[in-house]
């Protein structure tokens, strides 16, 4: 299972990788969750330790590293270094699941870019194609870290879309740059739905026979993310229907 969800700041993206995240561990597959947002909020949302979250270096600021993985010197890092060490090293853990973050990409012409992003596309490639483990990756409303190279690896991108005309323009967005990609298989999860008249709305916006799911709106979820002390996710806590989906796609079903 290597899946990859993006949409919308604030459509709840995080939240339903986190609430996937949960039903791996639960079933004790081995998995990566890569947090691949420049916000950074996926770590808080499945409950890792605050200072452990701050204290974990973005693999993209691992200048020694990418310095060292780049020993010949040159204006490029080699495009497929050696990055077991690196995944041992700078990640945090929680029962089967290895967290990473990835940081924000630069702009092209900033220093250290071509080196960066080779680093990244490394590590993607490690992970998505080399590596056994499932992965859930959180990326950004872009999907910028994703290549054509470490495309390949991606089994199915999630698009999680509230029922708003950003998050639907966002979605369309998305679902265009996935498939410039040529991603196999972008389905759209509605969220945050509290009536029919949200739920129709996402149905006449996006492609019917691509939404996977629709998640209602929960107070649960939204009360527990504005603790100040978030506790791991638990059962309690997770937004009703994420295990259905979960089913779907663990069963190839969808």
């Amino acid at each position: 299972m290597k899946i990859a969800i993006s949409g919308k700041g604030g459509a709840g993206k995080s939240t339903v990788a986190a609430n996937l995240l949960y039903c791996l561990k639960k079933n004790e597959v081995p998995t990566f969750a890569v947090d691949a947002d420049p916000d950074a909020n996926l770590g808080l949302v499945l409950g890792l330790n605050p200072e452990e979250l701050a204290a974990l270096p973005p693999l993209c600021d691992l200048q020694e590293e990418i310095i060292k993985l780049n020993a010949g010197g040159g204006a490029f890092v080699d495009l497929n270094p050696s990055v077991d060490d690196i995944l041992e090293k700078y990640v945090l853990r929680l029962g089967s699941i290895s967290f990473l973050k990835m940081g924000g990409i630069k702009q092209g012409g900033s220093a250290c870019y071509c080196k960066e992003s080779s680093f990244l596309n490394a590590v993607l490639t490690n992970v998505l194609l080399d590596r056994p483990e499932a992965v859930v990756l959180d990326m950004s409303a872009g999907i910028e870290h994703l290549t054509r190279g470490t495309a390949r690896g991606i089994e199915m991108m999630l698009v999680v879309v509230e029922p708003t005309r950003a998050a639907v323009t966002t979605a369309l967005a998305v679902d265009r740059l996935a498939s410039d990609l040529k991603l196999p298989r972008v389905v759209f999860i509605g969220n945050k739905i509290r009536s029919d008249a949200d739920r129709n709305y996402l149905h006449g916006s996006l492609p019917e026979e691509r939404i996977l799911a629709m998640l209602p709106f929960s107070e649960e979820v939204l009360e527990r993310a504005r603790r100040s002390d978030l506790l791991e996710l638990d059962q309690e806590h997770l937004l009703p229907g994420v295990e259905r989906i979960y089913e779907l796609i663990r069963g190839g079903d969808y």
